[in-house]
């Protein structure tokens, strides 16, 4: 059957073909009752099915041309709506070929002094690129949507529209062709922007040792002194027309409109420099901590983050302001040393506080940073005697080997006490209670700490640490003892066991291995130690200190040492006074001896400042350190590290040597720049 003979039977049969089955019985019933009527039941019946589908091709006919109808009156429609489009319209293929603008594209444009032609070019190249990156490309889709924002002169556009691919024989590569509206947004941008520089911050301003101040001046000057800060402070609020309520004797609430906060950091919180100005003789100098934020949907909310902010700032040691503003934080100053606080009213706080927690704990777990040291596995020892003495079972969480402990560790395993002491990340997942006790010691920051798998595993933590505080802190600690002016982790674990109520009898080798943490962070009494670190030291020798045995874990072997010469005899200097040299080797003991060789290179006179690299597998380890004139602190805490004023570490990955070190002179020029501006 002919295909046109099939398609027209199956068109007529699919609604008479019942009633032409009935005629066909009908007809074939008549014709055996009358076989002469059978030539004329074949004609009449031929007649019936011919009028069936002349019928069903006219009716098929009148409704193409209605469609058509319609089908003219969508796109005349559709036609008209381009040409009177409110908005610049253009229709334009990838290749920068303009196949049609609107007249409204026209006028909106043609006062411009570019060429809008040029431009236009611009802008399809990249919508070109987006297209081709996106996802429906990937999948091989013929048409899709896009949307990008562009700056024409002064003004602001939305660029909104749609793309089908072009299938022109005589084009090499495959173009689109866009249809693209011209969204005027330049006074909804103004409104945003108006709306943001006049968004609140909150804002907390702080004397740091307000204090110290207060009991070593006479009463005849302190009304006067406390009246000249108070009036720095406020004469520098109303420089930005900010709103300033002292809410304690050395605490001042700040409100602070956006775009007058950004002038403040244009000008670098000169407060702080001015605070210091002021001449107290004989008495520590009086510095400022700040602290602003916009984080969060009220003002109340904005209290809490800036209650945050200061406490980081007070966590770096004070002298300084830093500025969170959408998730990010900015520091200005912070380049002066932590002052030491003498009062010892909130280490006793602290060690009845740990006390109970460790007393209502089923279990305790303590946990240092990776790759630990002698400071961060004395200050787990000596809690660890603490929690044994209150009667509850303790673990220290311990992978790290090297030269830095392994003489420690051997002289605990020989020991007996200890072998079950130590514990694996494993092992240490293995032993979570419903009510473990996690103490962290010698850091606070997520990413350092040796299993940070415990921190999602254990719901009360502690923490007790002396690096300046970063923003990667652990937020959720329900007790925190994090004293900056503090030498190391050991001399605050000291300070807890001396003023804890209950009796602690330390083993010998807690007591030196405590000593031995404070002996390693101050560089043997060298670096940032205070009157409490010596106190500190002192209560240790009274517990049966033996020295010669502790300075005998510090020594290094010959190989060590000649490694550490090669360090030092091939540094370089960079600006002047700063020695920078690489440990080549891969060594699974590279950020020991990193750290070795940076100690003695400050040994050469004319050297303020050292760093050294040191790689082990895919990281490269960065130890800093300084004579004081230099922050090594803010230097590598730019590389995503931190630590103090005078010693500082950082590591990098992904990088080679070469790009660390390079990336590292960068930091460092970038530290003075900022001084000198």
């Amino acid at each position: 059957m002919p295909n046109n003979n099939y398609k027209n039977w199956e068109t007529f049969i699919s609604r008479t073909k019942i009633y032409l089955i009935i005629i066909a019985i009908l007809i074939i019933s008549i014709c055996i009752l009358n076989y002469k009527l059978i030539l004329p039941g074949i004609i009449i019946y031929a007649l019936i099915i011919w009028y069936t589908i002349w019928t069903n091709k006219k009716r098929k006919a009148e409704l193409s041309e209605q469609l058509k109808d319609l089908t003219l009156n969508v796109n005349t429609t559709a036609k008209t709506t381009l040409i009177n489009s409110p908005f610049p319209l253009t229709i334009v293929e990838t290749n920068g070929n303009v196949i049609w603008k609107s007249e409204k594209f026209v006028t909106e444009f043609e006062n411009l002094n570019i060429n809008m032609n040029e431009y236009l070019t611009e802008i399809v190249k990249g919508i070109k690129l987006t297209i081709e990156n996106s996802e429906d490309n990937k999948q091989d889709k013929v048409k899709g949507r896009i949307e990008t924002n562009i700056k024409i002169e002064n003004k602001d556009y939305k660029v909104m529209g749609s793309y089908v691919k072009s299938h022109k024989a005589h084009l090499k590569e495959q173009e689109y062709t866009t249809i693209l509206y011209f969204i005027d947004e330049t006074y909804l941008k103004k409104l945003e922007q108006k709306q943001k520089e006049s968004d609140i911050c909150i804002g907390i301003i702080m004397i740091d040792n307000y204090e110290e101040i207060s009991q070593r001046i006479s009463s005849e000057i302190k009304p006067q002194l406390v009246a000249k800060m108070e009036k720095y402070i406020y004469e520098w609020g109303a420089k930005y027309n900010s709103l300033i309520v002292k809410s304690d004797r050395d605490t001042f609430f700040c409100i602070m409109e956006q775009k007058y906060l950004e002038e403040a950091e244009k000008d670098k919180f000169n407060i702080l420099d001015e605070v210091k100005d002021i001449d107290i003789p004989d008495i520590t100098r009086p510095t400022l901590s700040i602290g602003f934020s916009d984080d969060g949907e009220t003002n109340a909310e904005k209290a809490t983050s800036a209650r945050t902010v200061i406490d980081i700032a007070l966590g770096r040691g004070g002298d300084q302001a830093i500025v969170k503003m959408d998730g990010r934080y900015q520091f200005f100053g912070g380049r002066t040393q932590e002052v030491e606080k003498r009062t010892k009213v909130k280490a006793r706080m602290v060690s009845h506080a740990l006390t109970e927690l460790i007393g209502e704990a089923d279990n305790v777990l303590l946990m240092g940073h990776s790759n630990g040291d002698m400071d961060s596995i004395g200050s787990a020892l000596g809690l660890y005697r603490l929690t044994k003495t209150l009667g509850k079972e303790a673990k220290i969480v311990n992978e790290t080997t090297g030269i830095g402990i392994d003489n420690f560790l051997m002289a605990a395993k020989k020991s007996g006490e200890y072998t079950e002491a130590f514990v694996t990340k494993q092992e240490a997942l293995d032993i979570i209670k419903p009510n473990t006790l996690l103490i962290i010691v010698d850091t606070h920051k997520t990413t350092y700490v040796e299993a940070p798998e415990l921190l999602d595993k254990v719901s009360k933590i502690v923490v007790i640490d002396h690096h300046r505080r970063s923003t990667d802190y652990i937020e959720n600690a329900i007790l925190t003892f994090h004293e900056v002016y503090a030498s190391s982790a050991s001399e605050l674990v000291t300070e807890i066991l001396e003023y804890s109520q209950i009796d602690v009898e330390l083993t010998q080798l807690e007591v030196e291995a405590l000593y031995a943490g404070i002996m390693l962070d101050t560089k043997s009494f060298t670096f940032k130690t205070g009157v409490r670190t010596f106190e500190a030291a002192a209560y240790l020798r009274r517990c049966g200190l033996d020295i010669i045995k502790v300075k005998k874990w510090f020594q290094s072997d010959l190989e060590t040492y000649q490694v550490i010469a090669d360090i030092v005899a091939k540094s370089e200097i960079v600006n002047d006074t700063i020695a920078i040299s690489t440990y080549e080797d891969n060594d699974q003991n590279a950020n020991i001896i990193a750290a070795k060789a940076a100690d003695e290179l400050l040994t050469i006179g004319g050297i303020n400042a050292s760093f050294v690299l040191g790689k082990t597998g895919e990281k490269i380890y960065i130890s800093g350190r300084s004579i004081g004139g230099i922050n090594v602190q803010l230097i590598l805490e730019k590389l995503g590290g931190g630590g103090h004023i005078t010693l500082a570490g950082a590591q990098v990955e992904g990088m080679s040597m070469e790009d660390a070190k390079q990336e590292l002179i960068n930091r460092i020029n970038e530290y003075f720049f900022e001084i000198e501006n």
